[in-house]
Order: C-alpha cells, then sequence, then structure tokens
C-alpha cells in the first residue's frame, strides 16, 4: 500500500481568527505558526503549505509574562555603519504590537521558502477592526482545551 501525500492544489483553506487580548505572546505565536503550517489537519504533510489563513486581532493588548517586557531586545540594523537600533518590548508593544506579534510567529515556521509563504497567510492588527469580512472567518477554539 503506498502512503497518500496531499498536493498543493487539492489542499482547502479556511481563515480564521485568533484574537490576542490578555494572552502570552509565546503562546499565541506557537498556536498561530500551528495554524499556518497544517498541523491541525489530518492531511498536515511537512513539505506542503497545508495551512490556513490566521487574522489575529487586538495585537496591543498582548502580554508578556515575568521582567520579558523590560529585558526582551528587538534588534535591528539598517545596515549602514553605527545603524544598530535597540528597543526594548515594552516600548515596541506601545508603538508597533503588530510587528511583535509577527515577529514572534515567523519566528517559530520554517526559515525557508515554505516558510516564507505561510507567512504571507497571516495578518495582524492592533485592534479588534479588521478588512477580512468577505473570507468568512471563524474564531478558532483550540482542540481539546482553551
Amino acid at each position: 500500500m503506498k502512503t497518500w501525500v496531499i498536493k498543493p492544489r487539492e489542499v482547502q483553506r479556511k481563515w480564521y481568527i485568533l484574537d490576542a487580548t490578555d494572552q502570552p505572546l509565546g503562546r499565541l505565536a506557537a498556536e498561530a505558526a500551528r495554524i499556518l503550517r497544517g498541523k491541525h489537519k489530518p492531511v498536515y504533510t511537512p513539505h506542503v503549505d497545508t495551512g490556513d489563513h490566521v487574522i489575529i486581532i487586538n495585537a496591543a493588548r498582548v502580554r508578556l509574562t515575568g521582567r520579558k517586557p523590560l529585558q526582551k531586545l528587538y534588534i535591528r540594523h539598517s545596515r549602514y555603519p553605527g545603524g544598530l537600533k535597540v528597543m526594548n518590548y515594552k516600548t515596541l508593544l506601545a508603538t508597533r504590537p503588530e510587528v511583535a506579534v509577527r515577529k514572534a510567529v515567523v519566528g517559530m515556521l520554517p526559515h525557508n521558502r515554505l516558510g516564507r509563504k505561510m507567512a504571507k497567510k497571516l495578518r495582524v492588527y492592533r485592534g479588534p477592526e479588521h478588512p477580512h469580512r468577505a473570507q468568512q472567518p471563524e474564531f478558532w477554539r483550540r482542540e481539546g482545551g482553551s
């Protein structure tokens, strides 16, 4: 008997909404990455993008536990001499929460062209409003838990 592997054209995609209100950043990112990869589906195949689209709302209300808001750093470089920019996550969450959430989720995806394709299905919004009503997204309910 041969093993059946799903083909990219056979994948059926759905849209899910995750509410970030009072969720720890890492837990939220892990769940979003799981949906983007398609690990919640019985047809999951590691080398095929079987995941669904994810909309994260209320990114400004995500939280970090412990002393991470002050100790965890967001570092970027402009590629010019002396162009290192360092910001703690308390400041980042206050000014650009979408970047903090996106960076956490993308960091949990594969670091190759398949992961980049999965990351394009992620949408992050600061507040509760999003422009994807036409796609009829469902609120995500995790199986076997919260």
